[in-house]
């Protein structure tokens, strides 16, 4: 059922007037990287040097058997040439959506650096050995947390968390396995996007995508 608006509404002339002219730096192909996770691996780490909040966030987008896509803030845990790594709880509303189509969007916004990394490919499960290793990893609150917090499920309130909290620490005292429903996914890249904010909004954006060899191939893009 589509819900109807009613017409006339104007923009805020506050938010309709917001401009920025993107100055800091550029992107090239002779400068880039052939392969895009050095690239990735570059502009990554200039973001952890260069005082960005939280380098480490990015957006995952799935889609629902409905067709209806979501998106929400993950945090990026490992990348190696298997691809890009995060941990979460397999229940959850990400969970059951890539149970259903495995195939998901990745993308890291630097605003400090006017920088834009977007991914797509396809996801599936970390080994469980793996996730067992993150999870010790983990500070102990954490990990109390991972099994106090039925994720994306309806709670009458913040104290069923508490309580889950302190019912499950008070269980595992020091040593709280890993939830059955928690743990790692790794998203295979199949296409990368790297951009670059210009001036007069002529922006740099670059995308690799597979070829039929396996081989990464560069192209420009229209900003």
């Amino acid at each position: 059922m589509r819900v109807a608006y009613t017409s006339g509404m104007t923009p805020s002339p506050h938010i309709a007037g917001l401009r920025k002219s993107y100055e800091r730096a550029e992107l090239s192909e002779d400068a880039s990287f052939a392969n895009p996770l050095e690239q990735f691996d570059k502009w990554l780490k200039e973001a952890m040097a260069g005082d960005v909040p939280e380098p480490n966030a990015m957006t995952l987008a799935t889609v629902a058997s409905d067709l209806r896509p979501s998106t929400r803030v993950v945090l990026i845990k490992g990348y190696d040439e298997n691809g890009i790594v995060w941990y979460t709880n397999y229940d959850s509303r990400k969970g059951k959506e890539l149970a259903g189509n495995p195939y998901a969007a990745l993308q890291f916004h630097w605003v400090e650096l006017e920088r834009v990394v977007r991914i797509e490919g396809f996801v599936e499960k970390v080994p469980a050995e793996e996730s067992d290793a993150y999870y010790a990893s983990r500070p102990l609150d954490s990990r109390i947390g991972a099994w106090a917090s039925p994720q994306s499920e309806v709670i009458t309130g913040r104290g069923i968390l508490m309580a889950n909290a302190a019912r499950y620490a008070a269980q595992f005292l020091l040593s709280p396995p890993r939830p059955p429903n928690w743990g790692g996914y790794r998203l295979h890249p199949e296409e990368w996007q790297f951009w670059q904010g210009r001036k007069s909004r002529l922006h740099d954006r670059l995308r690799y995508t597979l070829d039929g060899r396996q081989r990464w191939v560069r192209e420009r893009l229209a900003p």
